[in-house]
């Protein structure tokens, strides 16, 4: 039989997800942002779950091949635009829109042979400081586009770096307004953090919000609020086996390091999965699983292919227990990607992107 993993894809949460996205912005449409091979759950799996959305946002111009071979015929934003002046041909082939955050990319279009002109976004550099136009600079850069035969409509779109804490967006949404007045164009500012947290206000309102993370059921700002706090359903499980058993006496170790040292009687369980399959090698001793669908805990380091549960207090688990590394659990019962990255001190996104391609994944509705 196969190793005893699984990775598991719910339509039925990406669809509960979407909504969830929509009712936080309702007279926004929606990008579904599916870069990095949709948060690594892949694109041809979620796309059932979301192809409610209004557009498909992310970054490769195969990622976009692929979502027009589903059969999408909306809209499709590539979120860092262009690389190279060639690319610019294959976004005329598949109608595809294009943010421009550099001078170099309106040099490509300036010099772009094509019989339809192209739907862009102007990208503002608001305080991210990664990609986009200075505020200062961005109406002439604006100005440049606009004069262009290769460009039809310009769309104003930026990005807030701190939507998910304390500082939030109101200095970003003042330098965007300042530098936007009377510039025609939709525009799309809120990630998933300003989507949840801030796109009823009256300055963040907008023509496109731009959720990614919360789709997939991962809370934006944990742990200020968890996944089920903003209505969130996991969209991805990982589960495993228990495929041996191990009794500990005090003073036996688990695993490479002796980095757990047991100081009672115990009962372990060795589960498929280690982070070869993509679950972090740092999680320490202690990182929640479910076993059977009831909290439990790892021990020790984690391997190559192996982890360690402890089943002290579960007398019934045993050899072809399920283990929930993250996501839902048979029960019923949820273990948030969130906490398993807390644990690893890091996000969820890591997580979901680390996702080996050795694990086998399978939809559900």
């Amino acid at each position: 039989m196969p190793r005893p993993i699984q990775a598991t894809i719910h339509t039925a949460a990406l669809r509960h997800n979407l909504e969830a996205a929509r009712q936080a912005a309702p007279d926004a449409q929606v990008w579904a942002v599916v870069k990095a091979n949709a948060y690594g759950h892949g694109i041809e799996r979620v796309f059932e779950g979301l192809r409610g959305a209004d557009g498909f946002a992310l970054l490769d111009l195969s990622e976009a091949e692929r979502v027009r071979a589903l059969g999408w015929r909306g809209p499709i934003l590539l979120l860092e635009g262009v690389f190279e002046a060639r690319d610019l041909e294959l976004c005329s082939r598949l109608h595809l829109w294009h943010t421009v955050h550099c001078d170099e990319q309106i040099d490509m279009l300036a010099l772009h042979k094509t019989h339809e002109p192209h739907r862009v976004f102007l990208k503002m550099n608001s305080g991210m400081n990664r990609l986009g136009f200075a505020p200062q600079r961005y109406r002439s850069a604006w100005t440049r586009l606009n004069a262009l035969p290769q460009v039809d409509e310009i769309s104003l779109i930026t990005h807030f770096s701190d939507a998910d804490g304390d500082k939030g967006i109101a200095e970003q949404v003042a330098r965007f307004e300042e530098a936007t007045r009377d510039l025609p164009g939709e525009r799309s500012l809120s990630n998933s953090a300003a989507t949840l947290r801030h796109a009823q206000e009256a300055s963040v309102k907008a023509d496109w919000i731009r959720p990614g993370i919360a789709l997939y059921g991962s809370s934006p700002d944990f742990p200020a609020h968890s996944a089920a706090d903003w209505g969130l359903q996991p969209a991805m499980s990982l589960h495993a086996n228990i495929i041996a058993l191990q009794q500990l006496q005090v003073g036996d170790s688990v695993g490479y390091g002796s980095s757990f040292v047991a100081d009672r009687p115990m009962r372990i369980g060795v589960v498929a999965c280690g982070y070869a399959d993509g679950y972090p090698r740092i999680c320490p001793t202690g990182t929640p699983v479910l076993v059977d669908g009831v909290r439990s805990r790892t021990l020790g380091r984690v391997s190559m292919d192996m982890l360690a549960v402890d089943l002290s207090d579960l007398p019934e688990a045993g050899m072809g227990s399920r283990v929930t590394l993250w996501g839902r659990a048979a029960n019923g019962a949820v273990l948030s990607i969130d906490e398993v990255a807390q644990s690893a001190g890091t996000v969820g996104y890591e997580l979901m992107c680390a996702l080996s391609q050795r694990v086998p994944v399978v939809n559900e509705d």
